[in-house]
């Protein structure tokens, strides 16, 4: 059982698997510091200075004046703007990681058309006789043979 977990843990896709995780969870950060950093200043100059991750709404009869407090309280609430920046984040994710399999793609074509160019361009095999042709020099064959 151990060989073939070993052997399970060796295979390629497994490794990928690992590697996609890492680089993902590195990625996160960087997605996290774009939206939060550049991304988000940008929304709030288009929007008023509205910061979305603000807005909420308690579901109970008293106000607060921040999200914090009103979670901190114990009342129920309804925190849009959260959510909001949640679709924001996953779409700019879902851009991002579109445009690197875009790049990565078009690399890995790039590197296919480069061998195809470097490989040497052999003539093609002669396909030899068809076999009618064969057939053809079976019965001429059978038909010179002398009689006895």
């Amino acid at each position: 059982m151990l060989t073939e977990f070993r052997n399970f843990i060796a295979r390629g896709n497994v490794m990928d698997m690992a590697v996609g995780i890492i680089v993902g969870a590195a990625f996160t950060a960087i997605v996290t510091s774009l939206v939060g950093d550049l991304i988000n200043p940008f929304i709030s100059l288009f929007t008023g200075g509205i910061d979305f991750t603000g807005m909420f709404y308690v579901l109970g009869a008293t106000d607060y004046a921040s999200l914090e407090e009103a979670r901190a309280s114990g009342d129920p609430v309804f925190a849009y703007g959260a959510f909001v920046m949640a679709v924001i984040n996953f779409l700019i994710v879902a851009f991002v990681v579109f445009l690197l399999v875009k790049l990565v793609n078009r690399v890995k074509d790039a590197a296919m058309r480069e061998e195809v160019e470097a490989e040497p361009s052999v003539p093609p095999a002669d396909p030899g006789p068809t076999e009618r042709q064969l057939l053809i020099e079976i019965r001429d064959a059978l038909l010179e043979r002398p009689r006895a």
